[in-house]
This record gives C-alpha cells, structure tokens and sequence, in this order.
C-alpha cells in the first residue's frame, strides 16, 4: 500500500439555508478545497461523494454526485455515490484512501453534501429517524431501555426528538450510574463546544454559553438538554485525496494519512460494554504506530455531549471513570492535554449528516497545517476523527 496524503480541504458554512441548493453548497466546498489543494479540477481522476437524506428531503436519488459535480466540469470520471448514515462522508473518504493507497488513482475527490433543514422539522426528524432498521424500531427502543437501568426514554423528555437522543440518553444515565457523571460534566462539555464554535467561522452556532444556559435550556431527553445537542444543519465538505508522490509534484503542505479503519456494529453489545470504538481505536492506533498518547488534537461525533464524554474513555485517552475529571480539570479544551472538538464539534458547527465526517477532517487539517486561527492547537503533530451513524440494536 502506498503513503496517502491530504493535500487541501474546504467547506461551507454549517447552518440552516432555505434559499441555497446542494450545487450550489458542493460548488462552494469543492472549489475552496481546490485552490487549498492547489490543483486544477482536471487533475481529479475519480470522485466519492456522500449523501444521506436527500432522496427524502430534496427526491434526488440514484446519480445524486453526477448531478452535482457535472456543473463543476467534473466529469468523465469514475463518480461514486455513498450511503452510510452519520458516517457518509468518513466512508466516502476511506474509500477514496483506499483507492489511492491500492494505487488505483493519484489523486480523488470526497465531497459530502447534506439539506436536512426543513421549516416543517417532523420532515428533518423522519428522515433522520431512517438511519435503523424501520421494521425493527419497537425492538430497538425495548433493546435501548432494557439497557438502561436507570430509566426510560421518555424520562423527561420533550416531544421533538429522533430515537437517536433516547439512546444518548440512555448513555448519559448509564455513566452517571455507573461512574458518578453528573448532567453538569455533559454541560460543561457543551459549554466548551459552543466556546471552541464562537472562534469557527465555519461553525452554525456561534455564540458563547454558560454552564446555566446549558442546564435550562429545553429537555430533549433526559439529561440531555437542547443545548448538548446537534441541531439540524445543511452544508457540504470536501478533501482531495493524493499520493505523496502527487503531492510532492504538487508541492504543498500535505497532511499524511497514518490510518484509516471502517466497521460496522454487532449485535447485543451493552450500554457501557466492549463497543465499535473500544474494539477499532487499538486497530487504528497499531496502523498508524502509535498510542492513545501521541494524539494532539480530536474531533468526534459528538452528536450530544456525552457521546464526547464516553469518546473520551473509549478512545483510551483517558480510563474507564476519568472522563468526568478530565471535563473538571480542562484537559480536553484548547491549551489542555488533548484538545477535542477544537471546531466547536457537532453541537455548534452542526451536522449536516452527509458532511459530517468531511468537516471533522477538514478541521484536522487546518489544525496539523497551523491554519486553524484563533483555534489553533499550539503545534500538533497528530491529529483523529472519529464518525459514526446509524443504529441497529445499541450500536
């Protein structure tokens, strides 16, 4: 397999954009990450672009990259169409990794696009709520609250929700009975992310909160407040994938792609058990060389706080029971031991899903390159992204 870079990335805006398309957003993320690259359009010899929702949310389905690349002049190239929930675009990325690294390509294009923004929200929700098993949803949520001993889904809970804040939630309680976690170590984690999005020019949200606005604002679903949760969001992500020996032609600061792993879930793993991330994190961690320790700088999918807080342990950076006191003691904020979500994560810079996982590696990028701004990590050297989605059982 042969070394894969990164050479340039570029995005939109995260946010709500009724009067925009998903052309128009994909021609804005593909077009800043060229001129990042530095390379022409030309240059690109295969294309992975991911979407989730937009058969449901816009009825484009089927060529959903053909149509949006071709008025960009991408074509007459192998275009790729990827489908895999939350974790679309890390897929369309690994994939393209994939294709580089086998030396299939030298130099391919991930884009990920997303409208999930609706004035009519039950429409963003249903589609949202597509990302199981639709004939196993009551078997699900039975599977989720037999999990949670400490309580039931709808526990304080509001009524605009996907099933996907009751499994959070159900994780919330799980650590708060298992290891002391209180819903202010969750809060305090959202108070970082909306700090680290008032400094991202890319984020949706972006402005500063405190711990009380945190805790007041609307239940979702207990403990989880509207505050420690993603909101719905459009926008679109890209990367150009190359070979070092493209790179070097090309000339650049290219970001190098250590490891790279994708896995699907199992069946019957516990709240709190030996989950996806426990089981790949070591994967990873042996392909690249390195350990928990090296890391400089995280972005995971926090689609709430406490999937940030449980990211924390299952990722080793921290043991089983200190993620509370890592929140306590600052040491995942920017200046700490390993700062995560420097981009403000999913809660303030938003989720668009088809994008998600392009936007958490742009960050990445700026980060391990210096171009991060007033976020900057004082010189990284090793940056991950974690993305994941969809839910079948309890992962």
């Amino acid at each position: 397999m042969r070394e894969v870079v990164v050479l340039g990335v570029g995005m939109t805006r995260f946010g709500k954009f009724p009067g925009r398309s998903i052309k128009d957003l994909s021609r804005e993320a593909v077009e800043k990450t060229l001129q990042h690259a530095g390379i022409e359009r030309k240059e690109i010899e295969a294309a992975y672009v991911s979407n989730s929702m937009a058969g449901l949310m816009t009825g484009q389905e089927s060529i959903r990259g053909q149509v949006w690349l071709r008025p960009m002049g991408i074509e007459g190239i192998p275009i790729f169409n990827v489908e895999n929930a939350c974790a679309s675009a890390s897929s369309a990325f690994h994939l393209g990794w994939l294709s580089v690294a086998a030396g299939l390509y030298d130099c391919v294009l991930a884009l990920g696009a997303e409208k999930l923004y609706d004035k009519d929200k039950v429409k963003s929700y249903t589609a949202l709520g597509t990302a199981v098993d639709i004939e196993e949803v009551d078997k699900i949520v039975e599977m989720i609250e037999k999990s949670d001993l400490g309580g039931t889904s709808t526990q304080g809970s509001g009524e605009n929700r996907s099933i996907f804040m009751d499994f959070y939630a159900a994780l919330a309680r799980y650590y708060m009975r298992e290891y002391g976690a209180t819903p202010e170590h969750f809060g305090k984690l959202a108070v970082k992310s909306h700090y680290n999005g008032s400094l991202n020019p890319h984020a949706q949200y972006r402005e500063v909160v405190t711990l009380e606005e945190v805790m007041d604002s609307p239940m979702v679903s207990y403990p989880l407040t509207r505050l420690m949760c993603a909101p719905i969001s459009d926008g679109a992500a890209a990367a150009i994938v190359a070979s070092e020996e493209f790179a070097r032609a090309h000339g650049g600061k290219p970001v190098y792609v250590a490891a790279t792993v994708n896995q699907s879930g199992i069946s019957n793993v516990p709240l709190g058990g030996e989950g996806i991330v426990r089981r790949m994190a070591p994967l990873a961690y042996e392909q690249a060389g390195i350990d928990p320790g090296d890391l400089d700088v995280v972005e995971v999918h926090d689609a709430t706080s406490i999937s940030e807080y449980a990211f924390m342990e299952d990722l080793g950076v921290c043991g089983p029971g200190e993620a509370k006191d890592w929140i306590d003691r600052g040491w995942t904020e920017i200046g700490g031991k390993v700062a995560f979500n420097t981009s403000g994560g999913l809660v303030t810079k938003g989720h668009p899903v088809g994008a998600t996982g392009l936007g958490m590696i742009a960050e990445i990028v700026w980060q391990l390159r210096g171009e991060a701004g007033e976020r900057q990590v004082e010189n990284p050297l090793v940056g991950l992204t974690l993305n994941g989605g969809g839910v079948l059982g309890t992962e």
